[in-house]
């Protein structure tokens, strides 16, 4: 079967020509995965004739996954744990902080960077998901919210490398984009990576407007080594220096993110390198 939150319209349009329906209809299936949202299946979109929506749901999933886990938090934050029918578990998380709804979706089923203090790649990178995956996580946390909240804001953090993965999320993130998907402005999306210089390239010349932040986690080549591995391969400069150029195409300004391990990376010494390292750079 066909997964129905596809970012690639081309299926929908050619399995609805097929059958010697207008193109609309494909505007008709999005209006109610998208803008009238909440449908569970085909069978609930009532502007089809009913024999297109047997079809449709004979052909096509809508959601492809299985709740495994639903945790909340006191201060509002629900986080999923999801079962995917092409093999895999990941996680997804909905922040609450007044008006401001956050959702923060995985790219991968585990990862293959390495870091040290992170649980997702303990056991490698199983494969990348697909975009109707990680369109379906926006969908399934938008589904938590009530009738009046929307989502304002979207951080690729989850599980997984986003830069590695590209292909399948800067379609799913279109989605997120345009109007008749979720109407989520790029000012509002932000996609983390540990640093992948051809791949941040690869962003600056495809889709230069999202937020970029960046996982340093050391100030130096000999310590980021150690926290994470990948960067042997690659070197703080060469990630800096990739990084600028995005800012140099986007004009959005860089985060550089940075986890404090106590007695490894957080010393005055660590900070004062730090500073350095970023000096004159509009960055947070």
């Amino acid at each position: 079967m066909h997964h129905l939150l596809d970012p690639n319209r081309r299926v929908l349009e050619e399995w609805f020509s097929e059958r010697g329906e207008p193109g609309y209809r494909v505007r008709q299936v999005e209006k109610w995965l998208f803008n009238e949202g909440r449908v569970h299946e085909p069978q609930e979109m009532t502007d089809l004739p009913a024999r297109l929506r047997d079809q449709l749901a004979q052909d096509f999933q809508v959601w492809t996954s299985r709740l495994l886990r639903h945790d909340h938090a006191k201060d509002g934050t629900e986080k999923l744990l999801l079962e995917l029918s092409a093999g895999g578990r990941i996680e997804c998380v909905l922040l609450r902080d007044q008006s401001r709804k956050t959702i923060c979706i995985s790219s991968q089923v585990g990862c293959a960077m390495g870091c040290v203090f992170c649980a997702s790649g303990l056991e490698g990178l199983e494969r990348n998901l697909s975009g109707g995956e990680i369109v379906e996580q926006m969908l399934l946390l938008r589904r938590l919210l009530s009738a009046d909240e929307r989502i304002t804001h979207i951080v690729v953090m989850g599980i997984g490398e986003p830069l590695a993965n590209l292909d399948a999320l800067l379609p799913a993130l279109d989605v997120a984009n345009d109007p008749g998907g979720l109407g989520i402005s790029t000012r509002r999306i932000t996609i983390s990576t540990v640093g992948l210089p051809e791949a941040i390239r690869r962003l600056s010349r495809r889709q230069p407007h999202y937020h970029l932040a960046v996982s340093l986690h050391a100030p130096n080549d000999e310590l980021r080594n150690r926290l994470v591995p990948v960067n042997s391969k690659i070197g703080i400069r060469k990630i800096v220096r990739a990084a600028d150029e995005y800012f140099e195409v986007s004009g959005r300004r860089l985060t550089f993110e940075y986890v404090l391990l106590a007695g490894i990376n957080d010393q005055p010494a660590h900070a004062n390198r730090l500073a350095e390292l970023l000096k004159g750079r509009p960055a947070l």
